[in-house]
């Protein structure tokens, strides 16, 4: 069996060094000011973690790892040239349905892997990390790629409100329960495929379910939360790799995407359950009259609006997604 490059040791360093520049990109893309910076820290730490793992964690296959890295680095590169910013909410819808569609591979790699041999209570801990890593994993899949949908035009923007869709959404969840429970036991006995294929089946069915009851108006708070869902999904991947900077990194992405959506559900009047499980707390009737304009346009011209802002004691100018396609920071 051959070596890896360079020493595990160094490998931990270049993953605290990782995690603190990821750190400092979150910190840096806070700001207008400082976003072209936090950009430059998180690429950075992506090229330490990757340069780390690929030195330090891979034996073989080189082969298929620089195929792999040279395919997805097109892609990237050919993404960055031609998707417009405002095309860039779909783009990372879809980008973080890789990500979901990742774990469930590790998922399934990591169950039949002949090489994996736990007893006891390591057995169940290893089985619960693969049953939850596919969970969230599914249902950051199936429910990235109806936002992609959504925010490109090619689904519906109006919400699906099925009837008694909150308890379906609980008889999805309470399956999955009682099919980990069954899998837990059975994956002690070399046995649990069929649950975990089912259970993934009904993971991808609440995906689709939770973005289709929610209208297009929160799309960007649905985004920031399926951003959240990838996050956990990485670190759930991390647990099963045994990857450390896989679960910090994931918790970091996770953790802020869920603050992220707090802030915005606060901010547009929504309720931040209602987000999570998908059109929970509304009723069918809030779906604006079947898609008809709500209220009264009011007209307004350029001599009015002088007198306005002439007669106004204080202007407040709140900068938004312009600012990003300007180029302001």
């Amino acid at each position: 069996m051959s070596q890896a490059m360079i020493p595990s040791g160094v490998v931990t360093v270049a993953y605290i060094g990782a995690t603190i520049l990821f750190i400092l990109a979150l910190g840096g893309l806070s700001n207008p000011e400082t976003s072209r910076r936090g950009n430059l820290y998180g690429m950075a730490g992506m090229a330490i973690a990757l340069v780390a793992t690929v030195a330090g964690k891979v034996t073989a296959n080189y082969g298929l790892l620089i195929g792999g890295l040279a395919v997805g680095g097109t892609i990237g590169v050919i993404l960055a040239k031609r998707v417009q910013m405002t095309q860039m909410p779909e783009l990372v819808a879809i980008l973080h349905s890789l990500v979901g569609l990742a774990a469930v591979f590790v998922g399934f790699a990591t169950f039949t892997d002949p090489d994996m041999h736990f007893e006891g209570v390591e057995q169940t801990i290893h089985d619960i990390e693969i049953y939850i890593g596919i969970l969230i994993g599914a249902v950051t899949f199936s429910g990235s790629v109806i936002a992609f949908g959504k925010l490109s035009g090619k689904i519906g923007g109006n919400p699906l409100l099925l009837p008694l869709r909150h308890w379906f959404n609980l008889g999805l969840l309470l399956a999955s329960i009682w099919l980990g429970a069954e899998f837990v036991q059975k994956s002690a006995a070399g046995e649990g495929m069929t649950e975990l294929l089912i259970m993934t089946g009904i993971a991808l069915l609440f995906g689709i379910h939770m973005v289709m009851a929610i209208g297009g108006a929160d799309m960007p708070v649905v985004v920031s939360m399926l951003n959240s869902y990838s996050g956990w999904a990485a670190s759930a991947t991390g647990f099963m790799l045994e990857n450390d900077l896989l679960i910090v990194t994931g918790a970091l992405v996770g953790s802020s995407g869920a603050i992220l959506s707090y802030i915005m559900c606060r901010a547009m009047n929504r309720k931040f359950l209602a987000v999570i499980a998908g059109g929970f707390g509304t009723t069918s009737g809030a779906a604006a009259g079947g898609g008809e304009d709500q209220g009264e346009v009011v007209p307004i011209d350029a001599t009015e609006t002088a007198e306005l802002l002439k007669g106004a004691k204080e202007v407040m100018i709140i900068p938004g997604y312009g600012m990003a396609v300007a180029q302001a920071q």
